[in-house]
């Protein structure tokens, strides 16, 4: 598969998620089976492009290509500046935010707004495919069925936007309205697909392989993104590619081998976000890895209490030693255990 010129390793994408998605996950996500990870969303506001926040969203140093970055905003002007800022910065691919539904997104007609006003947003697919083509950068747009359950109108967008050059789109199974509730439906997917000829990426509840296999047969989509899943389990990637590919389980990750990933992990993430911030934001993705393990609800309250990051990598470490005395791997996950899909919001 690939988006435009650019090949790709597999049809396996790790979802675009704010405060989630930054560089060190996407390069653990790729080392462990991803084909293809998208970056958090960037705002198209000139005025915050130079703070620390959307700077960090934008590094992108030693991360194996493609580089994609996902953009926000609701001016087509606007939107095309921001591609080029980004293109300018390493970005291999553009990705514009149609599906975003937090609140604060979405009052300012940004993400999954734009679907309610198609003429806007077929105007902002044309602007930044314009503003990319001299650079032979491709345009992606990520969105949802609709609005609304009595407005969805995916299908309809799916083909204008393709018309205007968008190169892939994916999908994700919920209308705006429905936010992360419920459970995502897949017609609407397969609708989209059979209405264009570019690459459609099914999106929306995808926690296991079997779900994954099912969710490829049932909308025929060329690939499949997962958000959520992928939070404290990056190696679901890998664990569908191989059941994909043989039909067979992969056992679970050593206890060896989550204490090498986690603490490499927090090591990237430390010397991303520096000692204040990184310690305050390393606790999400503790907790994450380690909520289904013995003990885990117990280091997590520990580990809010840390302030620097020694300390914090010191105790994640102290307790993988001691699970390791407890037993070789990590207990089988069910989809049960799996979190909601992905959430996107604004940044800044």
């Amino acid at each position: 598969m690939q988006i435009g010129h650019i090949p790709l390793a597999n049809r396996l994408f790790v979802a675009p998620m704010a405060g989630v998605t930054d560089r060190p996950f996407r390069q653990l996500c790729k080392a462990l089976g991803a084909g293809y990870a998208v970056s958090e969303m960037v705002t198209s506001r000139k005025d915050l492009w130079n703070s620390l926040k959307t700077s960090r969203r934008a590094n992108h140093e030693g991360e194996p290509g493609p580089i994609a970055v996902q953009i926000a905003g609701t001016e087509a002007q606007m939107m095309a500046e921001a591609a080029l800022y980004n293109v300018d910065r390493g970005a291999q691919i553009i990705d514009i935010n149609m599906g975003c539904p937090a609140k604060k997104v979405c009052n300012k007609w940004a993400g999954s707004a734009l679907m309610q006003d198609e003429a806007l947003a077929v105007e902002i697919a044309a602007a930044v495919v314009q503003a990319c083509a001299p650079r032979n950068v491709p345009v992606t747009l990520k969105m949802r069925t609709g609005w609304c359950q009595q407005h969805k109108n995916a299908v309809a967008l799916a083909r204008q936007f393709e018309n205007v050059g968008i190169q892939m789109l994916t999908v994700h199974g919920r209308t705006r309205e429905q936010g992360y509730k419920g459970q995502a439906e897949y017609d609407t997917i397969a609708a989209v697909k059979a209405a264009v000829n570019v690459p459609v990426v099914a999106n929306g509840d995808i926690t296991s392989p079997e779900k994954a296999r099912d969710v490829l047969a049932a909308t025929g989509a060329d690939a499949i993104m997962i958000g959520r899943a992928a939070q404290g389990r990056p190696w679901i990637f890998r664990e569908i590619g191989h059941f994909l590919a043989t039909g067979e389980h992969l056992a679970p990750p050593l206890v060896a081998e989550l204490r090498r990933l986690l603490l490499d992990h927090l090591h990237d993430h430390y010397s991303l976000y520096g000692e204040l911030t990184g310690v305050r934001s390393a606790r999400k993705h503790i907790a994450w890895y380690l909520r289904a393990l013995p003990g885990g609800e117990a280091l997590r309250q520990h580990i809010n209490t840390i302030e620097d990051c020694t300390t914090q990598w010191q105790a994640v470490a102290d307790y993988l030693d001691a699970l390791a005395q407890q037993m070789d791997r990590l207990p089988a996950r069910s989809d049960v255990d799996a979190e909601p899909e992905e959430q996107e919001g604004m940044a800044a």
